[in-house]
């Protein structure tokens, strides 16, 4: 749900010097990890993280208490590393502060838009360290798969003061009348868009994912959200863009890629999947990376109001995994789901389109102290019983033929982002919560089964 980090994108342009003198350094390590793991060519990147992880310092120490959780996901990887991600290329600063990581943790990179990714920010994969987007030397490891753009099939909103009400970027039109409200990441003052839900979301806010935007090349303000209907020459550029973008990752060492990482629909990956790997009744022409075709698809999923079996997210979550084991079935390359965004949005349920207006449901997060789920019916230990639930769903989810659909899950461990609850898994001291907790034993649970 959360959107790419633009502002952030100035501090990484310090960065390219020394992440061009860092790269004979980090290609140390490289051969050894594609080597090992292209052993295996169906790899489990288990349970990973998102988000504010306290307890690790720049130099990649950690606390006994941030140690013990990577211990326990780190056991669900083929790689026996924790995967992270955060909607862009290397860790970050965020306002939350500096994304370190250690050696035990896998970054996957994205390409969080429509467009060709800039080269000179791909890290080589497998590289080890690395420098962040800060010029800082991060003792993670490069993954070896590649995402693809982030939501493009829903709307998504601008992130903060407006958030769930504004839902398209301005026209010219509306910019020239003076009529594009601004939009800020702080929450502290309520804004409200313009009467046509638009506002200005560039300057100080961000849109939750790529569909918001519009794209050059296509005539639809916002085209992503139904691109397979648009004319070809939209279609035409959406894909010559990816498939310049996976050359790029593949000239980097990434072996894998995945699909846009769906909010919603599971056929527009499919789609997309046809379209990247040429594909034709049923048979594709190409089904590696150097083309552009992924093998994993992305996926988000939440639920909402603290009510996932009444408002139909466990339901919702079972039909996508499904849809994933069928598309799986279809095209044998396809190995799997990456679920790399869980979590349980503040509001009641909306109408296939996960974007609403915060505590508007039947358990507002600002009625309950920690802003999280509440003891109830459905939930009797709040979140926790979520996440075990979830992960049941996960352990079932399998092809006909045995394989297992889910390859990847990562919570979304940030407190009331993009319409959400406090889904975080640890507490201000830096203490495991019951919900990390809860993550924990459920990413065990899947890893013994």
């Amino acid at each position: 749900m959360i959107g790419q980090a633009s502002f952030f994108v100035v501090l990484g342009m310090l960065a390219l010097a020394c992440l061009t003198l860092s790269l004979s350094r980090g290609r140390r390590d490289t051969g050894r990890f594609l080597a090992e793991t292209s052993s295996s060519d169906d790899p489990n990147w288990g349970c990973g993280l998102l988000g504010s992880i306290p307890g690790i310092s720049e130099d990649g120490t950690t606390t006994a208490e941030t140690q013990r959780m990577i211990d326990a996901l780190k056991k669900t990887s083929s790689f026996d590393k924790v995967s992270y991600w955060n909607w862009n290329l290397a860790p970050q600063t965020t306002p939350e502060g500096p994304e370190y990581l250690s050696k035990d943790f896998l970054f996957v990179p994205e390409q969080w838009g429509p467009t060709v990714v800039d080269e000179r920010w791909v890290r080589t994969a497998g590289q080890s360290p690395f420098l962040d987007s800060n010029g800082l030397e991060s003792q993670a490891q490069m993954a070896n798969v590649f995402l693809g753009m982030n939501e493009p099939d829903i709307q998504g909103s601008c992130m903060g003061n407006m958030f769930g009400t504004c839902v398209s970027p301005c026209t010219d039109a509306a910019v020239a009348a003076n009529d594009c409200p601004t939009a800020w990441l702080d929450i502290s003052s309520a804004a409200e868009p313009n009467s046509q839900g638009m506002c200005n979301c560039w300057e100080h806010s961000q849109a939750t994912g790529c569909g918001y935007w519009p794209v050059a090349g296509c005539n639809a303000l916002q085209p992503l959200m139904d691109l397979w209907n648009q004319e070809q020459a939209c279609i035409d550029t959406v894909m010559s863009n990816w498939q310049q973008t996976a050359r790029i990752a593949w000239t980097k060492g990434y072996k894998y890629l995945s699909t846009p990482l769906m909010a919603v629909s599971i056929d527009y990956a499919e789609k997309f999947i046809e379209h990247a790997c040429g594909c034709q009744n049923g048979e594709c022409a190409c089904t590696d990376a150097e083309c552009g075709c992924p093998v994993y698809v992305g996926v988000h999923f939440y639920a909402f109001d603290c009510r996932p079996q009444e408002a139909g997210g466990y339901t919702t979550f079972q039909e996508r995994l499904s849809s994933v084991a069928r598309l799986m079935e279809k095209y044998p390359f396809v190995k799997g789901a990456h679920v790399n965004e869980v979590g349980m949005l503040n509001c009641a349920p909306t109408e296939d389109d996960p974007i609403c207006v915060p505590n508007g449901g039947k358990y507002p997060a600002n009625a309950v102290t920690d802003h999280g789920c509440p003891s109830n019916d459905e939930l009797p230990n709040g979140l926790a019983t979520f996440v075990d639930e979830l992960f049941d769903l996960v352990i079932q989810a399998k092809t006909m033929d045995g394989r297992s659909v889910v390859k990847s899950f990562a919570w979304f461990n940030i407190d009331s982002a993009g319409g959400t609850y406090n889904l975080r898994l640890f507490d201000e001291d830096g203490s495991i919560n019951k919900v990390g907790e809860a993550y924990m034993s459920a990413c065990q649970k899947w890893a013994s089964s």
